[in-house]
């Protein structure tokens, strides 16, 4: 394992261990009694998705930086900007990205139907944070690498961003509960648990907002932003309208979704 994979392998397991510890101590809503069934397949497409990455492209996106640089491609490759300034924007552009990326896939049906994967999910935790079906991440990959080699972003800003957006994502939807007050603050820096929540919302509004992974301007700044559910953080009903069974929490269900029939 090379070093920038080490790096991400082991933030993943402490900030993994510390969001599901949290979960127990101070869960947002109730417990999920299928637990260790909806976590053994969550976590199963989890790594199909990390061998699915390595498959297609051992390089990875640090990889795409690291050639960019040597080849000298890309926007900051051509100025003499400051290193921090370049790096600063690097990080904002790929989050910038992800938020357009993830509303393109949620009203462009042909992506929605890899997207709804991820929505499918009932229970919201964790797990549900690395629940993102292999072909969706690939053309994730493919996306942030033409970003990259655009902008000719550095290794260490991609690599920064990457450990930024799988910690947030795991953060933002882990059951866990915070102080009101605390959840106000926050949500003007990081996207939180209660406002990405809202997201998972089964009402179709509710579902179509708050797009943000890691930063959580880009919901306001292009009128996305939704505060909390009509119904309430309590009364929401998460997950989608399909897919509803005990049966589509199993690998092989989840990865046969983009294929199956089904309304949104």
């Amino acid at each position: 394992m090379n070093g920038e994979a080490l790096v991400r392998v082991e933030i993943f397991l402490a900030v993994a261990a510390a969001m599901a510890l949290w979960e127990i101590l101070a869960p947002r809503r109730g417990d999920d009694p299928d637990r260790l069934v909806r976590w053994t397949n969550n976590l199963g497409i989890l790594v199909l998705d990390a061998v699915a990455v390595r498959l297609v492209a051992p390089a990875s996106a640090v990889g795409v930086a690291l050639a960019a640089e040597v080849w000298s491609l890309g926007l900051f490759n051509a100025t003499d900007w400051p290193a921090w300034l370049e790096f600063v924007l690097a990080v904002l552009v790929l989050d910038l990205a992800i938020y357009a990326q993830h509303v393109a896939f949620h009203h462009i049906p042909v992506l929605w139907r890899l997207h709804r994967m991820h929505h499918a999910d009932t229970v919201i935790d964790v797990t549900t944070g690395g629940r993102f079906h292999p072909i969706e991440i690939l053309l994730s990959l493919g996306i942030k690498a033409a970003v990259i080699i655009a902008l000719g972003a550095s290794p260490g800003a991609v690599l920064t961003f990457e450990v930024l957006l799988n910690a947030t994502s795991m953060f933002n939807h882990a059951n866990i509960r915070m102080p009101a007050r605390l959840d106000a603050i926050l949500r003007w820096i990081v996207v939180t648990p209660d406002m990405h929540r809202v997201h998972h919302s089964t009402d179709r509004p509710e579902t179509d907002s708050n797009f943000g992974f890691n930063l959580p301007w880009w919901d306001r700044l292009f009128g996305t932003y939704r505060a909390q559910p009509k119904a309430g953080h309590d009364g929401m009903t998460l997950g989608l309208p399909i897919f509803r069974e005990r049966r589509e929490r199993w690998l092989d269900r989840l990865l046969t979704q983009p294929f199956r029939s089904g309304e949104r």
